[in-house]
């Protein structure tokens, strides 16, 4: 096995005692399960996709694969990561996956990431522009001239920051750009030294409601028709909502999201693909996977398995394929 691949800024998920109290699920009988690595690679521990991803891992170690998760900077690192081998499966945003892909927007004057396979969608990851109330900052243009935490380098993130900044007929030439990840930059919040924060993430993001036990904390909207250019350029973006019960606002805020997929490397065998996704759809495994995190819990089912995959560029896995049309997912 290819062990120095394993390192990726790895912190591995413990796997023995979640074992120990999972439910038992259907074996296959014409795969030798143990003869395969599979790496899940998720996102900071700080951020959503570390607890879900780890929740596949689990699940996919209680079918006897050998399974591990990693903790990785999220989607930009697991592209590149997938595309490297440094593991079979990822969690991504859909517009970087799709960017790959067809070598644009970030990924402009490199190979098309033709290895890139999707497996099922996830949940939405919503644009989640975070200030705190005494800044001011109110509305999107109010950014101008502030500090702006925008994400790692070309992270989904970042990706997401560069596109709504367009949508507004802005550029990061109007503020004072941190490329720092959404963890960092809230961290930096709350001393005094960024007014505000891109956090694409699951709503719920545990480093926001963190920074509301020491601030009270708003949201900048993404709404109108900034919002609306934004979907007719980039198609893989809806409409949504931060309900102002998540971190007790004094009102909804209007903005946008884009969906979460897992995605997988070509080379992961089509019976393999086909046996997890089996297994996730099961009720032993959707109680593994809904139960590492609310969110899952509300969007991680099969009538949505292929909500923000079907219709794009990003090719469907062949074992998915198949695992679909036997559920009687897709024709």
């Amino acid at each position: 096995m290819k062990s120095s691949r394993r390192l990726l800024c790895a912190v591995a998920v413990p796997l023995a005692m979640a074992l120990s109290t999972l439910p038992s699920v259907s074996s296959a009988q014409d795969i030798k399960r143990g003869d395969h690595y599979i790496t899940v690679l998720t996102g900071p521990s700080s951020g959503i996709y570390f607890p879900i991803g780890g929740a596949f891992s689990t699940l996919i170690g209680k079918l006897g694969y050998k399974a591990s998760a990693t903790a990785t900077g999220a989607t930009a690192e697991n592209i590149n990561a997938l595309q490297t081998g440094q593991g079979e499966i990822a969690i991504a945003m859909s517009d970087a996956v799709i960017q790959a892909v067809e070598a644009f927007g970030a990924y402009e004057g490199k190979k098309p990431a033709a290895n890139l396979r999707a497996l099922m969608g996830l949940w939405p990851n919503v644009v989640q522009i975070v200030t705190t109330a005494d800044s001011g900052i109110k509305s999107f243009a109010d950014l101008k001239g502030k500090r702006i935490g925008v994400g790692a380098p070309n992270s989904g993130v970042e990706i997401n920051a560069r596109m709504i900044f367009e949508a507004h007929g802005m550029t990061y030439k109007d503020v004072k750009v941190d490329y720092l990840n959404y963890g960092e930059a809230i961290d930096q919040m709350k001393n005094g030294l960024i007014d505000a924060a891109f956090v694409t993430s699951g709503l719920g993001n545990a480093t926001i409601r963190e920074l509301g036990v020491t601030k009270k904390i708003a949201f900048v909207p993404v709404d109108g028709e900034a919002r609306q250019r934004l979907i007719k350029k980039y198609p893989f973006y809806i409409e949504s909502n931060i309900p102002a019960a998540t971190y007790g606002t004094p009102a909804d805020t209007q903005t946008t999201a884009v969906m979460n997929i897992l995605v997988a490397d070509k080379k992961l065998p089509a019976e393999v693909v086909h046996d997890i996704l089996k297994n996730v759809f099961s009720p032993a495994g959707l109680e593994t996977i809904q139960g590492a995190h609310a969110t899952a819990k509300a969007n991680i089912k099969p009538e949505t398995a292929l909500r923000g995959v079907t219709g794009t560029s990003v090719p469907l896995h062949e074992g998915a394929i198949r695992y679909y049309k036997e559920a009687g997912l897709m024709k």
